[in-house]
């Protein structure tokens, strides 16, 4: 279980800083600012969330909905010690609202990767 939703919380970061490498690209390298990539970015990260769910509840193999929640719950765990001891910042009533959605994404993710994992392994 722990295992299921370490290989999660990888998976969200190594797919956050391959996303974010591509979009520092693109703003270097094109006439983009943030503020016109900002949906995108965020799109990418609630996808990022979904998919580190997914692999979590594909490997846990049952409670996705628990393992998605406890992926989405150890990265903004995570966020929020390196904002709140790195830049000595609480989030702000934004930031909540965007957790709460990631945390809901990645429980959706978990289940769907269940059910997946689950189906695969049934018709084998």
């Amino acid at each position: 279980m722990i295992r299921a939703i370490l290989h999660g919380v990888v998976t969200i970061f190594i797919s956050a800083i391959i996303g974010s490498f591509i979009f520092a690209l693109l703003l270097k390298l094109t006439s983009y600012d943030e503020t016109s990539l900002q949906w995108v970015m965020h799109g990418l990260a609630f996808l990022s969330l979904f998919f580190g769910g997914f692999i979590a509840g594909g490997k846990g193999k049952e409670r996705g909905w628990m393992l998605g929640g406890a992926t989405g719950a150890i990265f903004t765990t995570i966020i929020f010690l390196f904002q709140f001891l790195g830049m000595d910042q609480t989030f702000s009533i934004e930031q909540w609202g965007y957790h709460v959605g990631f945390l809901i994404t990645a429980m959706i993710g978990g289940i769907i990767g269940v059910n997946v994992a689950t189906s695969r392994s049934r018709s084998a």
